[in-house]
């Protein structure tokens, strides 16, 4: 009996003991942990940097020019630019006011950079023209004036670059036309030039003249004097006096005096501007200056400078425009057309559209010429 309950117990304890066992195994087991599956790493889009629109350069709608004139609107280099102005502004270019030109007359050296530093310190012009050499006085200003846009005219400049343009009158090609005119009608064989000084811009129509007069007649000879100032009526009618004396019948008259032509009886021309109404007896033609195109091309050169802005980069080289161009053209005659030869008024009419053609080009000779 002892033996059967024993044998019991030991069973249970077995029992018991084995569940233990096993359960403390399962305890003691290290935990598997279920691997972790990382997702791959998704690349965040860079933030866009904001986009910072420049802001839209104002339009302009007015433009205020100065300029300072070499003699005065007595002068027929300053009288045509200040014609021409008058005509720009009537067109209104790119839609812009143009207000009234404000100019100084007969300013030069210190002067003249005192008015050029005046004009600029206004902050009122943008353009500010200088119509002589003066590249001597803007030098000293176009740095400190950056924004303004200087120009200056005709020969004796230097090529500034950058804020400085140099613009010329040529009016050789017309000149050329009334050499070919006096070299057809004269009758002595002598013509003249009256010459200020001996610059390329004077030059260059004094060469032409006489070049138009031997294309026709070979046996020309020409007479040059030059009377070394910019303006003196007296200097030119005592030139061209002597010029007559030595025979001349047809005169270039740079000088701007014509009642000694009509009291001698001869033929003379005159520049830039249309000046028989002078001596409608003796001015049989006039080469004929327009500065509209060289004022127009610096009014686009402006609205380009506001409306880009990017600086101002002007050429290293005189800008001048042709007759084809517009920039100079020969005057009517005024009824004197019955004074010149059927023959010689259809060539005239004749070269005049071969220029313009491009089939006659007239050489552009700057060198000072001489009397033969």
């Amino acid at each position: 009996m002892q033996t059967k309950r024993f044998l019991i117990i030991s069973i249970l304890l077995i029992s018991v003991m084995f569940l233990v066992a096993c359960g403390g195994a399962n305890a003691n087991e290290p935990t598997v942990e279920e691997p972790v599956v990382e997702e791959p790493a998704v690349e965040e889009p860079a933030a866009e940097e904001p986009v910072t629109e420049e802001p839209a350069m104002e339009v302009p709608t007015e433009l205020g020019v100065a300029a300072i004139l070499s003699i005065g609107l007595e002068s027929t280099w300053d009288s045509t630019f200040y014609e021409a102005y008058q005509r720009v502004q009537a067109l209104s270019p790119h839609g812009v006011t143009l207000k009234d030109l404000a100019y100084t007359e007969g300013a030069w050296g210190e002067e003249a950079e005192t008015v050029l530093r005046q004009y600029a310190e206004t902050g009122e012009y943008d353009i500010i023209f200088a119509q002589a050499s003066f590249t001597d006085q803007i030098k000293n200003l176009m740095d400190e004036f950056p924004d303004i846009l200087w120009v200056v005219s005709g020969s004796g400049n230097e090529f500034l670059g950058e804020n400085v343009y140099v613009i010329y009158m040529r009016i050789h090609e017309p000149t050329y036309l009334e050499g070919m005119l006096a070299g057809a009608m004269t009758e002595t064989d002598v013509i003249g030039v009256i010459g200020l000084f001996p610059a390329d811009d004077v030059n260059d129509d004094a060469n032409a003249f006489i070049a138009g007069a031997k294309s026709v007649n070979p046996d020309i000879q020409a007479k040059v004097t030059f009377i070394e100032t910019w303006y003196d009526p007296a200097k030119a009618q005592e030139a061209t006096n002597a010029q007559i004396a030595a025979g001349a019948d047809f005169i270039l008259q740079g000088g701007e005096v014509y009642d000694v032509c009509t009291e001698a009886e001869i033929f003379c021309f005159a520049r830039y501007a249309d000046s028989n109404f002078y001596a409608p007896e003796s001015v049989l033609a006039s080469a004929l200056g327009y500065w509209d195109p060289a004022i127009l091309y610096i009014i686009d050169q402006w609205w380009d400078f506001k409306t880009t802005g990017e600086p101002y980069n002007a050429p290293t080289e005189a800008v001048w425009f042709s007759m084809a161009d517009g920039g100079s053209d020969l005057s009517p005659f005024h009824g004197l057309e019955s004074e010149i030869p059927a023959d010689v008024l259809e060539m005239i009419n004749a070269a005049r559209q071969d220029i313009l053609s491009g089939e006659l080009v007239v050489p552009l000779n700057v060198e000072t010429p001489v009397s033969d």
